[in-house]
Parts: C-alpha cells; structure tokens; sequence
C-alpha cells in the first residue's frame, strides 16, 4: 500500500475509515459523481491489502424525499440533510426494505402514469403492496424500527410506537407472549401480527419462524412423531420431507397448512427474496458521450412502461430498451421480460448525446434499426420517463 503521503486527502480518509471500522461494505449513491466516486474507491481497494471491502452502487431513488422528511430529522436531529441522505444509501445496502418503508412508494419514481390516477387509491394499493412484502419477509421484534413494525398486519404507527417504547424501557422481547405486555396491545392485534414478528435466539425456538403461535401446538406434534428434540429438528429437512402431512391433519388445521409448517420447519426464518446482485458498470463508460454503438454491457433497469424498459448503464442517463428489443421473440407486455431493479446485459443501438437519448436491445441477434433521416431517433410512446440525469 502507498504511504498516506502519496495519496490523495479523500482517499486518506476513507482508508483510515475502513481501518477504524472494520468496513466490508461501500455504499456509493448513483447519484451525481457516482462513477468518479467509484473509480476513487476502486483505486483505493486497489491499494489495500487483503481482505478489502466490496463497493456496491446503490440507488438514490427518493432518497432525497427521506433525508429532508420528519422522520429523518427525528432520527438524526444533529445531521446536515446531506448526511442524514448518506445514512439512508448505506441502511438501503445493509436492509433494503427496512429502509424504504420511510419513503412514500410513489417517491421511488417507478411506474407509468403514477401521476395521472386517483391518488388517494394509488395510495392505498402501493400501501398494501408493501404491507404484503414486509409481511412475506417478515420483522425482527428486537430491531425493527417503528416505521417497518408500522407495516405490520395488525399494527400500525400507534402501535409501532408503543412496541419500540416498551422495548427502549424494558429490553428485547424474549418471546411472542411479552407483546400482550404493550400498551394498548389487545388479543386481536397480538393475533394477526405475531405470525410475522420473529425473535432470534430468544426463550421459544418457534419464536424465529413463521409459525403462528396458534399453530405450535401441530408443530410439537411434528416434534414428538421425530423423536427429538425441537432446535435439533428444525432445519433437518430430509427428516421433515419423509413424514406424512395427513398425520398431522386435525379439525383447525388442515392439509395445506400443516405442509406450511412442515416447510418452515425445515428451513426455519427463511428470507424468500431472491439472491443480492448488483450491476457491474463498464470501466471508462462514465458519460454519454463514452457510449458507443455495439457495445456490450451491464445495467440495470429502473423503470418499465408500456413501450419497454429503462435502464441504468453507469452514464447518469437511463437508456431505453424498447419492447421490441426485449427478446429474441415477440414481447406483449414488457413486465413479461424484466421488473425494476432487474440486472440485464445490453448492447448499445444508438447515442444522441444533443437530445440525451439511448437506445438499448437485449436481443442476441444485431437488431435491425428502421432507416430513419439523420439526427432523427426514436421517441416512445406514453408518459413515463426515465430516471435520466441523477443531479
């Protein structure tokens, strides 16, 4: 490693952070200067000996509605709005959900004709989505701040409030039962949100599944067929997979869920989303004006409309795959090929730096552009636009 004399000041700085802290991951926003900042960072990583952290570029979408909310300021009331942003980009890195649920979805940006439809039913459907995603993935009782409890099913913000109160006052919870504990937490709330509210290492080893407490009972029936001893079954699934759900059938449970059970069981606290992968930008291609036609590289998408896909290729501005370039085949609905944040490979079709337009195909075959008088490009159709220039 060069000697702290030899290296810029910036660089100095972040090599003495990582020291102090132990990093292992870099956050950088792909907002403005992302790719210098990358290239400053790799150059860096370069330098560092082994084992060096991994920088990831992460997405600013509404980052900027979150760091200038009531909510930021209540979390960090000494940081500059600047700051309390940079927080929110590396929590996105760390526990993407957990960080979004600040954010009102219509603020990510992502959508066609958002602006056009009854707000205040898109409201409610954007907020059911994400009660569903965090419910799917399920919340950490000890952790979880009060916005992502607020999400809850059975919950909400009076609610979440209340929990993390009783948890600043009394410590973490050690089971589900000590929720009855919480102010103005009834039966009725304790029933529909404890099936999502998950305790680690705590005094109940069902606690950190998704089993409701209803059901443990058919979960100690499971137990006491197997012979053993319930931490040393849950995670056996080869043992879990030879029994037969119908034996554990009874009168409040049936078929389906028992096989619930029985799969939680077998791979108890599970996270059903998918694998974390992130773009890997082309070195050199930090502009448009670095674009050039035929190459291949890596983005990712940002937005889907009618007429095709967004994508961020690492030059500031989205450029688009239309819905005839998405495949080799005929694509009706583009949602049939790509969602946001999907990471695709594209070759670049055609760069117009004037008008900051970028034509993309994901097609494997050279794709075959309608002769057009010079200058002219293709415009889509509708109202969605990309992210275009992150300032």
């Amino acid at each position: 490693m060069k000697p702290p004399s030899a290296m810029p000041c910036d660089m100095v700085a972040i090599a003495s952070l990582i020291r102090k802290h132990g990093v292992e991951l870099i956050a950088i926003g792909n907002g403005t200067a992302s790719r210098e900042t990358e290239k400053l960072v790799a150059d860096l990583l370069g330098e560092l000996p082994a084992p060096r952290p991994t920088k990831v570029i992460v997405s600013e979408a509404g980052a900027s509605v979150y760091s200038a909310s009531e909510l930021a300021a209540k979390e960090f009331p000494g940081l500059d709005v600047s700051l309390r942003g940079a927080v929110s980009i590396a929590r996105r890195l760390q526990d993407p959900l957990a960080e979004l649920v600040k954010i009102e979805p219509k603020a990510i940006g992502v959508g066609q004709y958002q602006h056009d439809v009854d707000q205040h039913r898109l409201g409610r459907s954007l907020e059911a989505v994400v009660e569903d995603a965090v419910n799917a993935v399920g919340v950490d009782l000890n952790t979880a701040s009060a916005p992502l409890l607020a999400h809850v099913s059975g919950l909400g913000p009076s609610l979440a409030e209340a929990i993390v109160a009783h948890r600043d006052a009394n410590g973490a919870f050690r089971n589900r039962k000590a929720l009855l504990k919480v102010p103005r937490l009834g039966p009725r709330a304790y029933e529909q949100c404890a099936g999502f509210l998950r305790i680690r290492e705590g005094e109940e080893p069902l606690d950190a599944s998704s089993v409701h407490p209803e059901a443990y009972g058919v979960a100690r029936k499971i137990v006491a067929a197997c012979g053993r001893d319930l931490r040393s079954l849950m995670g056996d699934e080869a043992k879990l997979k030879a029994l037969d759900p119908a034996r554990f059938v009874d009168g409040s449970f049936g078929l389906p869920t028992v096989r619930d059970i029985l799969a939680e069981l077998a791979k108890p606290g599970r996270d059903p989303r998918p694998a974390f992968v992130t773009a890997t930008f082309a070195e050199g291609v930090e502009d448009i004006r670095d674009l050039k036609p035929g190459m291949l590289l890596e983005g990712t998408v940002t937005n889907v409309a009618a007429f095709g896909a967004f994508v961020d290729v690492g030059v500031h501005q989205d450029g688009l795959v239309h819905v005839s370039q998405l495949a080799d085949r005929f694509v009706k609905d583009p949602h049939e090929v790509v969602k946001a944040g999907d990471v695709v490979k594209v070759r670049v079709v055609e760069v117009d730096v004037p008008r900051k337009r970028i034509g993309l195909t994901m097609r494997k075959e050279a794709p075959r552009p309608e002769a057009r008088p010079q200058g002219q490009t293709q415009k889509p159709q509708g109202k969605a636009q990309p992210q275009g220039r992150r300032e």
